[in-house]
C-alpha cells in the first residue's frame, strides 16, 4: 500500500499513517464495520482472540504460525503463549482479587490505596511487591481547564485569580500522603516543558509576537502559586481577590458580583470519577472564601463524554498525554480550528493565532533541537494565558 503526500515538511505524518492497521477487504465486505459485535474479527497479529466472556475477561493465544515472527522488529517479542484480561467494574473489588492472588499485575493510581491498602500480609512476606520505580517518561498535564467560550472565563486576569484559589500543598499533603509533584507545564517530567529564561532559541521564536502575547512569557516559565499548607490560603486568596478587582469583579453582601451587572461569579466543575470529590471540594471552599458560587456536578460516563464532545460545561477535570515528539496532536489539543470543532480535545477552546503559528513551526521543526526550543515556546504562551489551573502528576 502506498501513501502520496502533497504537504511538505511534516516528517511525523507518514509515520502517523503507518500506524494505520491493514484490514482483511474479503472479511469486512459482508459486515457492518460501524456495529458492535461479538464476533471476534480476522486479524493479522501475533495473537487471536481463543475465548471470552462479554464484560468479563477475553483471552488471546500465540498465533504459532504468525507472518511476522522473524521480523527483526518482532525478535524477542509476544513470547507468551497465553494472554488473560480480566475486567472490573469496581476498584475495590479488583485490589481484592490482586490480593487473593488471582491477578498477577497492577498499576495502582491512587495515592490513598497505595498507602493504605496494601498493609497485609501478602505484602510483609513478599508474595505481593509494591514496587516503586522513578521514569523519565512525560508525564503530560493533569488540570482544571477553564473553557474560555464561557464569558465568566474570558479574561486572563480571572483565570489567574482562580489559579492562586487551588492549595495543592495541603491537597497533597492530607489527602495525597505526600505522594504527587505540583504540575506546572503542560509537558511535565520532560525536556520540553519550558523552564528558566528563554533560551535564545526560544526568545527568537517568540519575539516577532511581543505584544500579542503576555509580557511574562519573555522573563521566567510559569511557577503555580505556593501556599503553606495549612488549609488556609490567606495570602493567596488576597492575592486573587486583587486581581478580581482589577477584572471588574466585586463583594457585595459576601457574594463576588460583576460591578456593572452585579451578577455574582458562578461556575460549575463537572466530573465523573466519585474519588474527585474529596479532592476538588477544598478547592470548592477556598472559591466560596472569595464569594463565587462554584458547584461540583458528578455525572455518568455517557453525560460526561457528550458533554465534553459539544464543550458543554464551565471547568473540569481533564488532562492530555504528551509524547518525547510532540507533532500533529497539538493541532487537536491548542488549534483556532479545533476550539470550533466539536470532539476536538481543545476543551479549554484557545483560540489564538500566535499559538496556530508555533504549532505549525513545531510540526516541521527541521531538528531535535528546534523541536524543544518550539515546544517550549508554546509552553510559555499556553502557561502564561491561563488557560488550565495545573494539577499533580
Amino acid at each position: 500500500m502506498k501513501f502520496t503526500f502533497n504537504i511538505a515538511g511534516n516528517r511525523e505524518l507518514p509515520l502517523i499513517v503507518g500506524q494505520m492497521p491493514i484490514l482483511p477487504k474479503h472479511y469486512w465486505a459482508d459486515r457492518d464495520f460501524e456495529r458492535s459485535t461479538l464476533e471476534p474479527p480476522l486479524t493479522s497479529g501475533p495473537y487471536r482472540v481463543s475465548r471470552f466472556e462479554a464484560g468479563r475477561f477475553v483471552e488471546l493465544e500465540r498465533v504459532e504460525d504468525y507472518w511476522g515472527l522473524d521480523l527483526a522488529v518482532n525478535v524477542g517479542q509476544d513470547n507468551i503463549d497465553r494472554l488473560r484480561f480480566d475486567y472490573f467494574r469496581d476498584e475495590t473489588v479488583l485490589r481484592q482479587a490482586l490480593k487473593a492472588g488471582v491477578l498477577d499485575f497492577r498499576v495502582e493510581n491512587q495515592a490513598k490505596a497505595w498507602a493504605l491498602d496494601y498493609d497485609i500480609p501478602a505484602v510483609r512476606n513478599g508474595w505481593l511487591q509494591k514496587v516503586e520505580f522513578p521514569h523519565q517518561r512525560p508525564a503530560g498535564l493533569q488540570a482544571f481547564v477553564f473553557n474560555t467560550r464561557r464569558p465568566v472565563f474570558a479574561d486572563r486576569r480571572v483565570r489567574r485569580a482562580l489559579d492562586y484559589a487551588f492549595d495543592f500543598e495541603w491537597t497533597n499533603r492530607v489527602l495525597f500522603f505526600d505522594q504527587y509533584s505540583r504540575a506546572h507545564s503542560y509537558f511535565n517530567n520532560s525536556e520540553l516543558a519550558a523552564h528558566g529564561e528563554p533560551t535564545p532559541a526560544e526568545r527568537a521564536i517568540l519575539e516577532p509576537y511581543r505584544g500579542r502575547v503576555p509580557e511574562e512569557v519573555f522573563g521566567p516559565a510559569y511557577q503555580p502559586p505556593v501556599t503553606d499548607g495549612s488549609g488556609w490560603p490567606r495570602d493567596n486568596l488576597q492575592r486573587a481577590f486583587d486581581l478580581l478587582e482589577e477584572a471588574g469583579w466585586v463583594v457585595r453582601d459576601m457574594r463576588l458580583v460583576d460591578a456593572v451587572t452585579g451578577q455574582q461569579m458562578a461556575f460549575e466543575i463537572l466530573i465523573v470519577t466519585p474519588t474527585l470529590e474529596r479532592i476538588i471540594l477544598p478547592y470548592v471552599r477556598n472559591l466560596k472564601r472569595l464569594g463565587i458560587d462554584a458547584r461540583l456536578r458528578l455525572v455518568d460516563e455517557s453525560q460526561y463524554i457528550n458533554r465534553l464532545r459539544s464543550f458543554d460545561f464551565d471547568m473540569a477535570m481533564l488532562g492530555w498525554g504528551q509524547s518525547d515528539s510532540p507533532g500533529n496532536e497539538q493541532r487537536n489539543f491548542w488549534s483556532s480550528s479545533a476550539a470550533t470543532s466539536e470532539g476536538s480535545r481543545n476543551y479549554a477552546g484557545v483560540s489564538d493565532p500566535v499559538v496556530d503559528d508555533i504549532i505549525e513551526d513545531l510540526i516541521t521543526a527541521v531538528d531535535r533541537d528546534s523541536l524543544v526550543a518550539h515546544t517550549r515556546a508554546l509552553d510559555r504562551v499556553l502557561t502564561w494565558n491561563f488557560y488550565v489551573i495545573p494539577a499533580w502528576y
